[in-house]
């Protein structure tokens, strides 16, 4: 029989995802529905490990489904990469009472949650909150669609300034291992091109692809490049490669930068983090321990830790067919 679960503790870790909030309130709400205690855990790792815990009731995440970041903070733990660091951390959850974990957060996160469980027993389970969307075990991870809409809106915007004055505009968008937001959100805004770590376009087939589009009658472009992408070191270089080779080009750089994971979260964020918070709370009372919930064939389901952490996670090659004929 399962040792009966009493009291969990819920932490946020790694970057800000927008739905982390909306997580962190299912994860308490449920906790209440089944009378069982919650503890908010501040500050990831590093507030375990000084035990900057508050407790948390259905009331204390009033409001808060619709707001971007996590009112539990987060940040990086050096101190927890140490046997030390979590031993201190260990100490303080077992002289609060807290007998199990929910960490809301990416693979470095569930990596400290995979090496605290093997070393104390300590049952825990990840939510995948990151808007990289780079996670195996599920299709979407917590704050992903959200920076998808974020960047589309944005580059809509920038394409105005690019007809208006017959400019290319190279966008940067995040993914520093995984194209997803920039491919998803290219296919959306109508990129030209799309540059992601998956796929190596190489100099010669951009300058190719952008001759085309200006033979053809284009007057301006827009290029959606991964901060991940291995064709140039810097999108400037990137910039000035193609104006040494294409002097007709005005270009432009635009990197969004911090501003795809901020803002309120869209519904679909709400929802999946409402789904993935009550299913984690539901699985560590159900007596399961070292596994992420996550979404599959619209299904929550749970995969191991060590699965989520190893798994890679596919780009879709039907969509870089897609993004290949929209580019005509």
């Amino acid at each position: 029989m399962p040792k009966k679960i009493k009291k969990i503790g819920v932490l946020t870790s790694g970057g800000d995802s927008p739905g982390m909030n909306a997580a962190i309130r299912a994860v308490v709400r449920t906790c209440a529905y089944h009378d069982i205690e919650c503890i908010g855990i501040y500050r990831g790792y590093q507030g375990m490990i000084e035990g900057d815990f508050e407790e948390m009731g259905p009331r204390s995440v009033n409001n808060i489904v619709n707001k971007g970041g996590t009112i539990l903070k987060t940040a990086r733990s050096k101190e927890f990469m140490t046997i030390e660091g979590r031993k201190k951390a260990h100490e303080h959850l077992v002289k609060a009472g807290v007998d199990s974990l929910v960490i809301i957060g990416g693979d470095g996160s569930f990596t400290g949650a995979e090496i605290f469980n093997k070393e104390f027993g300590f049952p825990v389970i990840g939510i995948p909150g990151t808007i990289d969307n780079d996670i195996f075990g599920t299709t979407h991870t917590i704050g992903y669609d959200t920076a998808l809409n974020t960047v589309v809106e944005a580059i809509d915007k920038i394409r105005d300034t690019a007809s208006s004055h017959n400019r290319l505009f190279f966008v940067e968008v995040m993914g520093r291992d995984a194209g997803h937001i920039a491919l998803n959100a290219g296919i959306g805004a109508g990129a030209e091109e799309i540059l992601i770590p998956e796929e190596n376009l190489g100099l010669d087939r951009l300058l190719e692809s952008l001759q085309k589009s200006k033979t053809s009658g284009k007057s301006s472009s827009i290029v959606v490049i991964s901060e991940g992408d291995k064709i140039g070191k810097t999108v400037f270089e990137l910039k000035d490669y193609v104006e040494a080779n294409m002097p007709e080009y005005d270009v432009r750089v635009s990197v969004l930068g911090h501003i795809q994971r901020g803002g309120s979260p869209t519904c679909f964020d709400r929802v999946l983090a409402s789904r993935l918070g009550v299913k984690a709370v539901e699985s560590l009372l159900e007596g399961k321990s070292n596994y992420m919930v996550g979404l599959l064939n619209d299904k929550v389901e749970l995969t191991p830790l060590e699965q989520a952490i190893k798994g890679n996670s596919e780009i879709d090659r039907e969509l870089l067919r897609v993004s290949d004929i929209m580019s005509t």
